[in-house]
């Protein structure tokens, strides 16, 4: 193929690629939403070309996962891995509509179009060369439901795939990096307080147990313990926030001016790094809190005190230089761009599937969860180059060099 055929035969393939993402946007996925319709179309379309296909459904049947294998089963593969939800795009400051993809000054314009269906659509872009080449591994294409809540849709994915007779080895998550590697992500616990008080007339506060007053001593304990952190560590200088964060954010309570609140609610949350053990610090935190505030409370009034919730968690993903998976694909692998501060499934495929796993995918983190979100073709075109690459590579390698 010459240089100027290769060119167009590049374009072409960031144009289908472009096409495959007006085609996802067009689901309206909002984690509020089900995803189910987008997964069909995905299962049909990987389906006809050949692919195994298996939905994994959540209880309401209204959400579901997709996993589409290429390729042989005997041997360790690799994972292709994207979430279907997005966030909501009820701002007002959308000049166009977010779930109509829109292309200006060589930017696509919708909501999810780079956190992250523009991962996905490149995927898809490429999936007929995955169904015709000789493939020495195998590829396994999966898109999740519900990443932006809690990762709650991936840890089925991660289970289904070590249960296989030989599980994969590496997985490649698609969040936006710029097509830049990242080897590092926090995970994230997320809490939610509830503090009961007793009311009254606030010209007779001494008497009551004021649930705000109580909320904010506890959370100047989670404030004290985010400060220990960006004191005392543990560091990573790979992160952009090289240790771990805690912070409230949000609260309610109240409900007058004169009226001593009886009950205040408040949500907070811990970023952990993958030196750290996240639970057994939160677990630390919620005894303090508990002994420092929730037992004053109760012996002035039986009755009150602060009760918590894990609203959601996943696991930080670690450190996948080292691993065999790694190694295999290094020569593929785009520049390192260090680690990120932000959530990904990542650490699920890692510690649920003990799949070790890095971050490359189209688009800046900046551009998501805002109006107006895009992601530039160029980066479309880049995704689709790295992940032909891969498939030239497996289909270059002996069979017996796969064992």
């Amino acid at each position: 193929m010459t240089h100027q055929s290769e060119r167009t035969f590049a374009e072409g393939l960031k144009d289908r690629a472009a096409q495959h993402l007006s085609d996802l946007i067009a689901f309206d996925t909002v984690s509020r939403n089900g995803n189910r319709p987008l997964i069909d179309h995905m299962a049909a379309y990987l389906g006809e070309l050949g692919a195994r296909i298996t939905i994994l459904p959540d209880e309401t049947g209204a959400k579901a996962n997709l996993i589409a294998g290429f390729g042989p089963e005997a041997v360790a593969g690799v994972v292709w891995s994207g979430h279907t939800d997005v966030v909501p795009a009820d701002e007002p400051e959308w000049i166009s509509n977010p779930f109509v993809a829109e292309v200006r000054d060589g930017k696509l314009y919708g909501r999810g179009a780079c956190d992250m269906k523009g991962f996905a659509a490149c995927a898809l872009a490429v999936a007929p060369d995955l169904a015709a080449a000789k493939l020495s591994r195998p590829v396994y294409l999966c898109f999740s439901y519900d990443e932006e809540v809690g990762c709650l849709g991936a840890p089925a994915i991660a289970q289904h795939l070590a249960a296989l007779p030989v599980p994969p080895e590496f997985a490649i998550i698609g969040e936006p990096s710029m097509m830049k590697l990242v080897t590092g992500q926090k995970g994230k616990i997320a809490m939610r307080a509830q503090v009961t008080g007793t009311s009254g007339h606030s010209s007779f506060a001494p008497e009551h147990v004021n649930a705000i007053e109580y909320a904010a001593q506890a959370i100047a304990k989670i404030s004290e313990r985010g400060q220990r952190y960006e004191v005392e560590g543990p560091f990573d200088a790979d992160f952009t926030v090289p240790h771990a964060t805690m912070l409230a954010t949000m609260i309610e309570g109240g409900v007058a001016t004169n009226v001593t609140p009886e009950s205040c609610g408040f949500t907070f949350e811990l970023r952990s790094i993958s030196e750290m053990d996240p639970d057994a610090d939160m677990a630390e935190l919620l005894a303090e809190i508990e002994s420092d505030v929730g037992a004053p409370m109760a012996e002035k009034v039986a009755g009150t005190g602060i009760t918590f919730e894990r609203i959601f968690a996943y696991p930080a993903m670690g450190e996948a230089r080292n691993t065999a998976g790694f190694t295999r694909y290094a020569h593929l692998l785009p520049e390192w761009g260090g680690k990120v501060s932000y959530g990904s499934e990542g650490g699920v495929f890692e510690q649920i599937g003990g799949i070790p796993s890095v971050i490359v995918g189209p688009g800046s983190i900046a551009q998501a969860h805002r109006p107006n979100e895009y992601v530039e073709l160029d980066q479309l075109g880049l995704c689709v180059d790295f992940l032909r690459d891969i498939i030239g590579y497996l289909a270059e390698q002996p069979a017996a060099a796969s064992a």
